[in-house]
C-alpha cells in the first residue's frame, strides 16, 4: 500500500506541477555522488544525537530496568529510533512512535506507557526547536523575498508547538484530576505516561542542545542535496524547506508520502524552477524515505531476530523434567 501511494504521488506531481520529467531526471543523473553521500551521512549522524537525547530524557524520567537488564547504549537508542522511522515509512498513522516505545520497554522490561511518555516529550522538544529555527530562517528569507510566501508553514510550526505545549502544561497542572475521570483499567497507564513525559523535562540544557544539533544536521542534509545537484539557493530557504519537510512528515500516511514531496517542492519553487525543485525533493526523499526503508528494515529484522533468540535461550537452558 505504501508503494502504491508512492506511485500515485508521482502521477500527482506530474499533473499538479506540470513537470518536465526529462529535465528533472537529467538533474538527478548528473548529481555529484560524493556530496550526495555527505547528505546521507548528515542524515544518519543525526540519529546518534537523537539517540543520546532520548537516553538522557529516559534517565531524567527515572527509567527502571529489570534486574537482568541494563540501560541500552546510545547506539541501541539510535537503532530504536531508526526502527521507529522505518515503521512510520511503511505503516499508516505514525505507528512507528508506538513501536519504538515498545522496543525500549521490551529491551528494558519497563512500562510501555512510560516509554511512550518519553517519546511524547521528545516531540514537544522537537516542535519547539523546529519553530525557533524556522522563525529564524523565515525572517532571514524575508529580507530578500516576500515573507507571506512562507508564513503558512511558520504558522503550522507555531500551531503544533503551541498545541503540544498546552497539552504538557495541562498534564502538569491537572494530571491527577484528569486521571480521576479515566476508566480504572487505563488510569495507571495514563499516570505512567504522564510521569514519562513530565519526568523527561527534569534536565533540559543538554537535550535542547542535542535537539538543535540534530535539526541542524537535517538542514545540512538538504543543503548537500542541493549542492549535489549543482543548484544555488539561499541558505534561509534550505532551512525553511528542511524543517517544512519535518512538519509535513507528520501527516499520517506512510513516511508522510503524498504531503512531503509536493510540499517541499512548493517551498523550493520560491527560489528555483519547478523542475529543479522537484529534482531536489525527489533526491532528498531517496534519503529520508527509500534509504530508511532499506537500512531501517535491516535493523528492524536484526533486532527482531535477536529478540526471538533471547526469548528462546531460557527455554533451551532448562533441564529436562525427571
Amino acid at each position: 500500500m505504501s508503494f502504491a501511494v508512492g506511485v500515485a504521488l508521482i502521477a500527482f506531481l506530474a499533473t499538479r506541477f506540470e513537470l518536465d520529467w526529462s529535465r528533472t531526471l537529467e538533474n538527478v543523473r548528473t548529481m555529484n555522488p560524493l556530496l550526495y553521500l555527505v547528505a546521507g551521512l548528515c542524515y544518519y549522524l543525526s540519529f546518534g544525537f537523537r539517540g543520546l537525547r532520548w537516553r538522557i530524557l529516559s534517565q531524567s524520567a527515572g527509567i527502571e530496568t529489570a534486574p537482568d537488564r541494563q540501560l541500552p547504549t546510545v547506539v541501541q537508542y539510535s537503532q530504536f529510533i531508526i526502527i521507529g522511522w522505518f515503521v512510520n515509512s511503511v505503516a499508516w498513522l505514525r505507528l512507528g512512535d508506538a513501536y519504538r516505545a515498545y522496543t525500549l520497554s521490551d529491551e528494558t522490561r519497563s512500562s510501555f506507557s512510560w516509554s511512550l511518555g518519553t517519546i511524547f516529550a521528545e516531540r514537544i522538544m522537537d516542535m519547539a526547536t523546529i519553530f525557533g529555527l524556522m522563525l529564524v530562517g523565515a525572517i532571514a528569507f524575508s529580507l530578500t523575498s516576500d515573507f507571506s510566501s512562507v508564513v503558512y508553514i511558520v504558522g503550522a510550526a507555531f500551531g503544533m508547538a503551541a498545541l503540544l505545549g498546552v497539552v504538557m502544561l495541562t498534564m502538569r497542572g491537572y494530571g491527577p484530576r484528569i486521571a480521576q475521570f479515566l476508566p480504572a483499567r487505563i488510569r495507571s497507564s495514563y499516570k505512567e505516561f504522564q510521569n514519562g513525559t513530565l519526568g523527561s523535562f527534569e534536565s533540559l540544557r543538554l537535550p535542547l542542545l542535542l535537539s538543535i544539533v540534530g535539526w541542524l544536521l537535517e538542514i545540512g542534509r538538504l543543503y548537500f542535496v542541493v549542492q549535489a545537484l549543482g543548484f544555488d539557493i539561499p541558505l534561509s530557504l534550505v532551512l525553511v524547506a528542511a524543517l517544512g519537510h519535518a512538519i509535513l512528515s507528520t501527516v499520517p500516511t506512510p513516511g508522510g508520502i503524498g504531503a512531503v514531496e509536493p510540499g517541499v517542492t512548493g517551498i523550493l519553487i520560491l527560489g528555483m524552477t519547478r523542475h529543479d525543485a522537484a529534482s531536489v525533493a525527489l533526491l532528498d526523499r531517496s534519503i529520508t524515505y527509500l534509504s530508511v526503508i532499506v537500512i531501517g528494515g535491516i535493523i528492524f529484522l536484526i533486532w527482531n531476530i535477536n529478540r526471538s533468540r533471547r526469548k528462546r535461550t531460557p527455554l533451551s537452558n532448562e533441564e529436562p523434567a525427571q
